[in-house]
């Protein structure tokens, strides 16, 4: 679904399963990279996670759920289980302009999106920052702007967040770059 929004952008885009994500990597010399929510826990040990060389390229970066979780994980930040279960609508207020926001969301303001989550992020890695919280997802999206990578604890592909599909556009138009052809 995500690399539908992609396509219905004009933007080419390839699923990779993360076995195969590194070779995938070298091979393809991408512009970006989406990291997919999924079922699993980054909390289980042997989880999936992504190729190293995704972090240290210094390419843009979107990660979504359970891509937001092995992200901050990865990268320093901590992910724990038994805290409040988000699955289905919710409320985002937007706390801080992210370039993900541009030309539609604003600081204060509310916005429904689709949560499914058991896990979540508890502490940030260094150099991120809280752009919207909900109310059991206190980094509902959360970035590091300088290096590009932006996460999501929502899914935007889905139809049931309504902006969804404007935050995958403006990551991959005018965060990324890509070429709609």
């Amino acid at each position: 679904l995500i690399a539908r929004r992609v396509r219905e952008l004009g933007v080419y885009s390839e699923v990779i399963p993360y076995q195969k994500a590194e070779a995938a990597f070298h091979a393809m010399s991408p512009k970006a990279v989406i990291l997919s929510g999924g079922p699993d826990s980054v909390t289980r040990e042997g989880s999936p996670r992504a190729p190293q060389i995704v972090f240290d390229a210094g390419l843009p970066i979107l990660a979504i759920c359970y891509g937001q979780q092995t992200t901050a994980v990865q990268l320093g930040g901590v992910v724990e289980g038994g805290h409040a279960a988000e699955f289905g609508r919710a409320d985002i207020e937007i706390k801080e302009h992210s370039a993900l926001f541009d030309g539609f969301w604003n600081v204060g303001e509310r916005h429904p999106v689709w949560m499914s989550h058991g896990d979540r992020v508890t502490k940030l890695p260094q150099g991120f920052t809280v752009k919207a919280v909900s109310e059991n997802a206190p980094f509902a999206v959360a970035s590091d702007e300088q290096r590009k990578i932006f996460t999501t604890m929502f899914h935007p592909e889905v139809v049931h967040t309504p902006d969804g599909a404007k935050l995958i556009g403006n990551f991959v138009l005018n965060i990324a770059g890509c070429n709609q052809d």
